[in-house]
């Protein structure tokens, strides 16, 4: 029999990926003013929800995409270090350019509510781009610190480049926070960079000059894991001051990647002193080109004050760990849309029924669909804060939110949206496991995110720092209830157990941050709020759509009930719990089961 004959599945058709998600037409409904949604927005989502299934699909696709390589030397034994990338590569990048990634948030032509549109394209595009959106995102961070405190050269030469919608001429950064160090002359080979960025050795001389960026340094160090190695400059952390100083000691540089950086004519790949050793051969994010380089005597550019580096590139951090949450919904987004078309089109029981008839194959797709509605909404209540506070329009409140909830929903989205991939990819059996779906690429893509820009634990102690002052937990509690409390009537009769249990934990919330605070208490604490955070803008949704008359306002409101009651809400508010009755006992314990020295461990 031939392969043509017999039994042939029927191919899943996607459909438009704005149209047709469960979530977004009705959220940016909400979020953004009818003046701007009704007459331009939703419009031109809807024609890129159509690209996206087409035109940028087919750039991803097939031997478009490939991994980059690096040629280090000509054949006259020259170092060359020239990066090859793929044409797939670049033509998405040049797409999202078009698009306006990063230009729509600094034109604001939509006001405080360019981020949420700006991120609503990237979401609708992330599952077919690649992690192109890796460099864009620090393109994005580097604009927003030259925005803030570049000097006025880089107001007027680089940032308009950074947020350019001309791929032909836009620039693209990279940023290189951690692991630049130089061999130890007390670790000897050893480099003790890493996440540790006060043990950076990575050193930054005065040249005594200037140009129209700025004054001159040259930079001496190594990059050990180097993104946006196919940009045009880098943010990086260099010390001015002692390694005795820690973090204190350390600046903020631009780092041309050729040089001269202006003009038509840019300079050679080894032009500035950056020699690229080898990329790195990763799990995921195979396409985008990561490196360990090292910089020799390397021209760079302050920016903002001397010794503030850590501070000055904070604003880079907490635009990324944003990116990051979008890429992690973005990946699950385009899982989550494979699924369901591909339960419209696979029939079982010799035909006779379609998957989308199967009671218990729905509730499949129904648990993940709960995932995804919950953290896109958390997502972009984080988004439309930063959109507000970057237009000078939040109020004291919203900042202390947004720096409260940017380390949560990048831990929270990346923890929860890669488990839920997998569930999509069971979902369609064994065609599921097939790398033609792409659902293997983004479950794989999808990991590195619980990893760049702060693990778990990393960002969980993060959270505890932002907390430090008790009026920012009073605040929180605040908003909470103001929430809670304009629940109408009609709605209420629905979800009232719901809102009561969401009370209740609160309640265990408050205790959890009672001085003084087990260390252990950081992660569960971390995930704890992750979930009370998404159920509060899902019951603010489920309230709005409800006094709207929304077609959907009773899907809204089961959602809100359901995410309430689910089981890993539930067991992490024990696991929270647990933790703070026993924090003494399971540090012990953990060292124990861990390392086996019961001498340390008082069991």
């Amino acid at each position: 029999m031939r392969v043509e004959e017999g039994f042939q599945q029927v191919p899943l058709h996607e459909g438009n990926a704005y149209s047709q998600d469960p979530v977004l037409p009705s959220l940016l409904r909400r979020l953004i003013p009818p003046k701007f949604f009704d007459e331009e927005i939703e419009s031109d989502l809807d024609r890129l929800g159509a690209d996206v299934i087409t035109i940028i699909r087919a750039q991803s696709k097939g031997n478009r995409i490939s991994a980059p390589k690096l040629v280090q030397y000509n054949n006259w034994g020259r170092r060359i270090d020239e990066l090859q990338t793929s044409e797939g590569w670049r033509s998405l990048k040049a797409t999202a350019q078009r698009e306006g990634i990063p230009g729509i948030f600094y034109e604001r032509k939509y006001n405080e509510h360019s981020r949420t549109f700006g991120f609503a394209k990237a979401l609708l595009m992330v599952g077919d781009s690649h992690e192109v959106f890796c460099p864009l995102s620090m393109t994005d961070g580097a604009a927003r610190v030259i925005e803030l405190m570049g000097t006025e050269g880089m107001r007027r030469e680089i940032f308009p480049k950074l947020i350019s919608r001309d791929p032909s001429s836009a620039f693209v950064a990279g940023q290189w926070m951690t692991e630049a160090s130089l061999p130890s002359p007390l670790l000897g080979p050893h480099r003790p960079g890493g996440s540790d960025v006060s043990q950076t050795e990575s050193k930054a001389q005065s040249m005594g000059d200037r140009d129209q960026l700025g004054p001159k340094f040259s930079l001496d160090g190594f990059k050990w894991f180097s993104s946006a190695t196919d940009g045009d400059i880098a943010l990086a952390l260099a010390r001015t001051r002692s390694i005795d100083n820690g973090s204190k000691g350390l600046s903020l540089f631009l780092v041309p990647l050729r040089s001269p950086l202006m003009g038509n004519q840019p300079g050679s790949s080894t032009s500035n002193g950056i020699r690229v050793h080898r990329l790195k051969d990763k799990i995921g994010t195979h396409a985008l080109p990561t490196a360990e380089l090292s910089l020799e005597q390397t021209t760079a550019y302050l920016v903002g004050s001397c010794n503030e580096g850590v501070k000055n590139i904070v604003p880079v951090l907490n635009i990324t760990r944003v990116w990051s949450a979008i890429a992690s919904i973005g990946g699950l987004r385009r899982c989550l849309a494979i699924a369901t078309a591909y339960a419209d089109v696979r029939r079982i029981d010799r035909g006779k029924r379609l998957l989308r008839d199967v009671p218990l194959h729905v509730a499949q797709l129904a648990s993940i669909n709960l995932i995804y509605r919950a953290l896109t909404h958390f997502v972009f209540g984080v988004v439309v804060l930063l959109g507000r506070v970057e237009c000078g329009v939040a109020s004291v409140e919203e900042q202390n939110r947004l720096r409260m909830f940017t380390p949560i929903v990048k831990a929270f989205a990346a923890e929860k949206a890669v488990a839920s991939m997998e569930e999509a990819m069971a979902a369609l059996g064994g065609q599921g496991y097939m790398e033609e779906t792409d659902i293997g690429r983004l479950i794989r893509d999808g990991l590195v995110e619980r990893i760049w820009e702060g693990t778990s634990t990393v960002l969980s102690l993060d959270l505890l720092r932002s907390t430090t002052n008790p009026a920012r937990l009073k605040e929180f509690f605040s908003w909470s209830n103001s929430i809670i409390l304009s629940c109408p009537s009609g709605l209420l009769k629905g979800v009232q157990e719901a809102i009561q249990s969401l009370q209740g934990r609160l309640e265990s919330l408050l205790a959890a941050f009672l001085h003084p605070i087990p260390p252990l208490i950081a992660r569960p604490s971390l995930m704890f709020m992750g979930y009370m955070i998404s159920a509060l803008y899902l019951l603010e949704h489920a309230i709005w759509s409800h006094s709207r008359g929304e077609e959907g306002y009773g899907v809204d409101a089961e959602v809100f009930r359901r995410w309430v009651n689910d089981g890993s809400f539930v067991a992490v508010e024990q696991e929270l719990d647990t933790t703070r009755a026993e924090a003494k006992f399971a540090e012990a314990s953990n060292s124990a089961i861990v390392f086996g020295r019961q001498s340390h461990a008082k069991l």
